[in-house]
């Protein structure tokens, strides 16, 4: 197996488990009211960490920027299917990942998709949690699976530069 694949694979695999393990305790301990069995619930509560981040359970039966937020059985499972499509995708494209920094990047990519879509099947919409504001702006509450996303993107995006940079032909003399 490519080093790049195994990378990709572990980091897949850690991203997956602590996106998990985070919802896990935001919705059953952390956020779950006193003899609330079903989920989504709602709560107000809001637990503040800093001036300008709190934590504040949201449910997101849609995807990015709550998009397709119907929450119907339908629009979920056709979500569910489109992840689980671009997520082969992933992992095809894993298998021909040339370098481990591109593998990395995959890896996480596919872990925060892969919690999301546990998620959408266990609970019918996305667990997102974390929640930060400055100056007025409030920006959209999100997880770790959508912060594993956007490190993987950066990683693939930072590859694709370096690999450009290093590999660009030379200029031939007129």
């Amino acid at each position: 197996m490519k080093l790049s694949i195994r990378f990709g694979l572990i980091v897949a695999v850690i991203a997956f488990v602590i996106d998990q393990v985070t919802k896990h305790y935001i919705v059953d301990r952390l956020f779950r009211p006193e003899g609330v069995t079903q989920t989504p619930y709602f709560t107000r509560e809001l637990i503040e960490i800093l001036p300008f981040f709190q934590l504040r359970l949201i449910w997101n039966a849609g995807i990015s920027f709550s998009l397709f937020n119907s929450g119907e059985a339908t629009t979920i499972a056709i979500l569910v299917v489109v992840q689980l499509a671009i997520v082969g995708v992933l992992l095809w494209w894993l298998r021909q990942a040339e370098t481990r920094m591109i593998g990395i990047g995959i890896g996480f990519i596919v872990g925060g998709a892969l919690g999301n879509i546990v998620d959408r099947i266990n609970y019918g919409a996305v667990v997102d949690f974390l929640d930060f504001h400055v100056a007025g702006y409030h920006f959209p509450t999100f997880n770790v699976a959508d912060s594993c996303i956007t490190v993987g993107v950066a990683f693939w995006m930072l590859d694709a530069f370096l690999t450009r940079h290093h590999h660009s032909p030379t200029k031939t003399p007129e």
